[in-house]
């Protein structure tokens, strides 16, 4: 999968606001990471639609889950997630070269 692949399905599954909301949480939480169930009381999603976010995540390659026991553990894969900051940002103040006659927006 390209780079750019990655990345855009990575910055899909974060266009949903629950979504954010929860890999913003998971991000505070650091290397420990939260149980579903922490997730769900600390921002109010209801069990079932936690659930689908949070798939929604692992699938974008956002988050990592690890089943402890009877509990799963969520965590940022902070590598993916700095991949994708990276690849927004690798180009930064870099030039644009227009053709003669066009303008910047």
């Amino acid at each position: 999968m390209t780079t750019i692949t990655q990345t855009s399905r990575a910055l899909a599954a974060l266009g949903h606001e629950a979504r954010l909301s929860i890999f913003r949480l998971l991000v505070k939480a650091g290397e420990p990471g939260l149980r579903v169930s922490d997730i769900g009381g600390e921002l109010g999603i209801a069990p079932s639609t936690l659930a689908h976010h949070l798939s929604t995540l692992v699938e974008a390659g956002l988050v990592v889950q690890d089943r402890q026991g009877r509990e799963v553990i969520n965590r940022v894969d902070y590598p993916a997630m700095h991949r994708v900051l990276d690849f927004l940002t690798s180009e930064c103040c870099a030039g644009v070269t227009l053709a003669t006659g066009e303008t910047a927006a």
